[in-house]
């Protein structure tokens, strides 16, 4: 008789239903149905997204005799988690659907993980990848944190409502999902290295995501509701693979650093993906890949490239990379653990145009 000592264990959580398209905002009652939802819902949303999107997620969910209570709030700041949570509360939701851009969605997931109750996603811009993701980020005092949150019971990616938003949110997305590329490489070193744990499934699938948005940059265009179609698949999957490998690990590495450090130095001036993009392309470099092929995909969609297109000093691209590798100690990258010094850093920033 032998001893079985396999000991291994691990939950993925994924969401029960995507949908992705024209008009499927009005399909979330539906959803809500098939899902067997019951009781009041609480909307979350935003001053720029709640008079036209909320409007038709309020109305498709009367529709199925669901009563809908909304709150409208800013950004994704502890402060404003207490005052969504409070609101559930006091409205008694059985259920919480975040509409509005990333940070709307985030608040909802962060008070579904909370209160332990099912959300629903319905994004309105896709600015980074956070759309189906278990991460949620929050600002709390003068930090930026990145939690562990509730992956959405369902996601409505509706075009239609996509393709009104600013197109340097749709542009952001992709570069934050085209930074994958790199965030791959510094996990395998990682699992080379030092031993961590590497998930294939997820990894394949943060590299097909950002493989995807690459091969079909030319068509990514502004006003173009095909553009959102053509991104927001891998998008998603981005943050699918998060919860396949339960860990941001797939999607963030040492550009993700690169772009932490820039939101202390030059807080505003860029948009969290388009600084990651930024950042794949120099660690791209350092790993000896094609950084040139993730330039020109950046640069086809209309995203930055440079420390001018972000809005941001050299100097402040040197210091964001010298200091990039001080952000997670416990997250090896192509950095090392004693980062790039002044020097090469500029030597870097200088080879692959970015000053």
């Amino acid at each position: 008789m032998t001893t079985d000592s396999f000991t291994k264990a691990k939950a993925m959580h994924f969401p029960r239903q995507v949908l992705a398209g024209h008009n499927v905002a009005s399909e979330i009652g539906q959803m809500s149905r098939e899902f067997e939802l019951d009781g009041p819902a609480l909307l979350v949303t935003g001053t720029t997204t709640g008079k036209l999107a909320a409007k038709l997620v309020e109305e498709a969910l009367a529709d199925h005799d669901y009563e809908v209570q909304t709150i409208t709030v800013g950004e994704a700041s502890r402060d404003n988690l207490i005052k969504v949570e409070e609101a559930t509360k006091e409205v008694k939701a059985s259920f919480l659907i975040g509409v509005g851009g990333g940070s709307k969605i985030d608040l909802a997931k962060l008070a579904s993980g909370n209160l332990k109750m099912p959300f629903l996603s319905v994004p309105t811009s896709a600015a980074h990848d956070g759309i189906a993701s278990p991460r949620a980020s929050i600002k709390d005092g003068g930090n930026s944190l990145s939690l562990n949150a509730s992956v959405p019971l369902g996601v409505v990616a509706d075009t239609a409502l996509i393709v009104k938003a600013p197109y340097r949110l749709l542009a952001s997305g992709c570069a934050d999902v085209i930074s994958n590329s790199t965030a791959v490489l510094d996990w395998e070193l990682a699992s080379r290295l030092r031993g961590e744990f590497f998930s294939s499934s997820a990894a394949n699938l943060a590299k097909y995501a950002a493989e995807s948005i690459i091969d079909n940059a030319a068509a990514i265009k502004p006003n173009l509701e095909d553009s959102v179609w053509v991104a927001i698949r891998p998008i998603i999957i981005s943050g699918i693979s998060m919860a396949v490998a339960s860990s941001s690990r797939p999607t963030s590495g040492s550009e993700h650093m690169f772009s932490h450090v820039l939101d202390k130095e030059a807080p505003g001036k860029a948009l969290h993906g388009e600084q990651c993009g930024v950042g794949s392309i120099m660690m791209m470099y350092l790993h000896g890949g094609d950084w040139e092929k993730i330039r020109e995909a950046l640069r086809m969609i209309g995203a930055p490239t440079n420390a001018e297109e972000l809005g941001i000093s050299p100097e402040q691209i040197v210091d964001a990379l010298v200091h990039a590798h001080e952000i997670r100690k416990d997250r090896y990258t192509i950095l090392g653990d004693r980062g790039l010094t002044s020097d090469a850093a500029e030597r870097l920033a200088k080879i692959t145009r970015m000053i």
